[in-house]
């Protein structure tokens, strides 16, 4: 990898991680439950790369890094419906 390149990522890397902060910061509240199911649906698509990744014959960095990917993204998306789910839960009527 290159310096131009490792640079260019790292740009790309911060950009994002601002513009990410700040649209979840100008979502209301009432739309946080549709956007936490839309981020676990992102995150399940990101497992089944990693497990398509991890998949190979050989063992190198790229499958150890696959594993990595995979043990994280699904850590993320039990969080994320765990969470989504305390969300939903506040909505429901209780019982008398």
């Amino acid at each position: 990898m290159t310096t131009a390149t490792l640079l260019s990522s790292l740009f790309v890397f911060v950009l994002a991680s601002f513009v990410g902060f700040e649209l979840i910061n100008k979502v209301p509240p009432t739309l946080h439950t549709p956007l936490m199911s839309g981020a676990n649906a992102i995150s399940g698509i990101a497992v089944v790369g990693a497990l398509l990744v991890s998949g190979e014959q050989n063992l190198n960095l790229t499958v150890i890094l696959g594993l990595i990917a995979v043990v994280c993204a699904t850590i993320n998306v039990v969080g994320g419906f765990l969470v989504t789910d305390r969300m939903l839960q506040m909505f429901k009527k209780k019982e008398v």
